[in-house]
């Protein structure tokens, strides 16, 4: 496989690691280009193999020389087991960056896991936007996402590892329809790519050009911790392009229908995480929060219009208000 391993080269960087076919490939191809990482595995202990996937995650770090970052939970609520772990684990990766300052958060993310998300996506009525939501770099606040398998499939990891005696695991819940993206991986995207890969590959190319031509380059008029402002676009696509653009470098991606909800009532909470506002103006951003605040504070954002969602963020940040006034 003839990789380019360039953006790590220098860095400091983190390897999620879940010692399954995509993460172990990529653990191996890493060490052949003798790029630095180090890695970080989950054990959400549901399935009994997670006690071997562990042990040798420590056998790999300790043969080859990693620090290893571990966390172990006991997941009680399984109800939306994907979410949960998806959020616990990037709390983790972010909390690890965050002490031990990595630069990069490396993922094991291949071909398939693309086309099943854009199929994912298409099922919901997304736009451009989202179908192609994987990107081989993706800016955060402190650090970058870096996916450097996404043109190599699933199924070439594998023979990749079976021609080199590696060992790996295969999570048996993988195969479990319950999981919508079991679902459209089984019934849509593998099936599809065993037909039609190159083809895929140079769609995907082809889209992100097409994108990167349409791209908007707004920056935030004003930004302060996790506060953004924008200028107001007067067009409904433009003004929903900034907020996507927003809420995805906060690890939120919007379907068709809260695109529909944001631009109909203008002010409105997402995923109980994100507060957005669209005045006459401007576009405000903020985290959600839930504090009481002082009754002079409050007339204070009302004379100067500030959006009653965003006010709490400030309070409980210590904003000045005479710093978001334009």
């Amino acid at each position: 496989m003839n990789l380019d391993f360039s953006v790590v080269e220098k860095s400091k960087n983190l390897l999620a690691f879940s010692a399954g076919i995509d993460s172990t490939a990529l653990f191996f191809l890493l060490l052949e280009k003798n790029i630095p990482f180090d890695i970080a595995i989950v054990n959400y202990n549901i399935r009994k193999q997670s006690k071997d996937e562990i042990l040798y995650a420590k056998e790999l770090a300790k043969k080859y020389n990693k620090q290893i970052f571990i966390k172990d939970i006991q997941t009680k609520d399984l109800s939306n087991f994907e979410k949960i772990a998806r959020d616990i684990r990037y709390n983790f990766f972010e909390e690890i960056i965050k002490e031990n300052s990595y630069e990069i958060l490396i993922t094991a993310h291949q071909l398939n896991d693309k086309l099943e998300w854009f199929f994912m996506q298409l099922s919901k009525g997304a736009g451009l936007i989202e179908l192609i939501g994987f990107n081989n770099v993706e800016h955060k606040e402190n650090y970058k996402i870096y996916k450097p398998l996404l043109s190599i499939s699933k199924y070439e990891l594998e023979v990749f590892l079976q021609k080199n005696n590696i060992k790996y695991f295969i999570d048996n819940s993988n195969f479990d329809e319950k999981y919508k993206r079991n679902y459209f991986r089984h019934n849509f995207s593998d099936k599809f790519l065993d037909e039609f890969k190159q083809g895929v590959i140079n769609s995907f190319k082809y889209l992100q050009n097409d994108l990167n031509s349409l791209s908007i380059n707004i920056n935030p008029i004003k930004k302060i911790e996790e506060l953004e402002i924008f200028e107001n676009q007067n067009d409904d696509n433009l003004n929903i392009r900034i907020i996507d653009k927003s809420l995805k470098r906060r690890g939120i991606v919007i379907s068709f229908l809260q695109r529909k909800e944001i631009l109909k009532q203008k002010e409105i909470t997402i995923s109980d995480e994100i507060n957005i506002s669209i005045t006459k103006e401007f576009i405000y951003i903020a985290p959600k929060t839930d504090i009481t605040m002082k009754k002079e504070f409050k007339e204070e954002c009302r004379t100067k219009k500030i959006p009653k969602n965003i006010r709490e963020y400030i309070f409980i940040k210590r904003i000045e208000l005479k710093s978001l006034i334009f």
